[in-house]
């Protein structure tokens, strides 16, 4: 099965696109999309729809997973990023594709094994669980690890046990 997993963000979005075939994963390929901050909110929103369409239409994922929004201390930081959102559950709806949400410790947990890891501990597991993988932002990395998290929750509990207790490796 091929996964799209997204990273939302208003200026940058990050992506990633991998494989899961036989309890084990390969990366394609994994990026971002950039909207000008000196757009107007709709243009920027524009710009993340139209950027994740070429990413659909290159790779032709059958299945898309979505960061859940988390509140933070700024509403209008959150707003903005539950537009963007918005946006990529939008064009992701548009392909007839399924999406699923998953929360950002869900996330951090399925890939480093713990809820509340930073971003440097993320990045560095992706390397480890996607050799050759081209990690050229942390955004990107994210997106990876949401494509992971999906994964990971397709998989047998017990397989998804020995994915972390094996040093990192995806067996």
């Amino acid at each position: 099965m091929r996964l799209l997993g997204l990273d939302p963000g208003l200026t940058v979005t990050g992506w990633g696109v991998l494989v899961s075939q036989d309890n084990r994963l390969r990366y394609v390929d994994g990026g971002i999309v950039r909207s000008s901050p000196t757009g107007s909110l709709s243009e920027r929103l524009v710009q993340i729809h139209r950027g994740v369409v070429e990413v659909i239409e290159r790779y032709n994922p059958e299945v898309a997973a979505v960061e859940e929004t988390f509140v933070n201390r700024n509403p209008a930081s959150a707003l903005k990023l539950g537009q963007a959102r918005g946006a990529l559950l939008l064009t992701v709806a548009m392909f007839d594709m399924p999406v699923h949400e998953y929360a950002a410790n869900s996330i951090k947990k399925a890939v480093v094994g713990v809820g509340h890891a930073q971003k440097q501990q993320v990045r560095a597991m992706i390397g480890a669980l996607l050799p050759g993988s081209k990690l050229t932002s942390s955004d990107a990395a994210d997106a990876l690890a949401v494509a992971i998290c999906h994964a990971h929750s397709m998989t047998p509990v017990s397989v998804q046990n020995s994915m972390v207790g094996n040093g990192g490796r995806v067996t």
